[in-house]
């Protein structure tokens, strides 16, 4: 990715990441914060600004089901050029 992209995450946490006092789970936004430091070391590491090539986010989370597995499903789309 070297330019403007668009990034849609859906986290999916193991079921003790929902603890009674905490029934939503983990903040969002330290989990973006988490993939966003990597997005910008890696995929977006030729991107001018790194990760703050992302103009447009979308995420969630949910806890996994007996049949998921935990993790992060992940896309990042080129948006092109100006304006985005």
């Amino acid at each position: 990715m070297l330019g403007p992209c668009e990034l849609d995450v859906e986290f999916v946490l193991p079921a003790d990441k929902f603890p009674r006092d905490f029934p939503y789970g983990m903040d969002l936004d330290n989990l973006l914060k988490r993939l966003l430091d990597a997005l910008g070391k890696t995929v977006l590491q030729d991107a001018p600004g790194g990760d703050s090539a992302i103009v447009r986010l979308s995420a969630r989370k949910h806890p996994a089901s007996p049949t998921e597995e935990p993790g992060a499903r992940i896309v990042l789309r080129d948006v092109g050029t100006l304006p985005w």
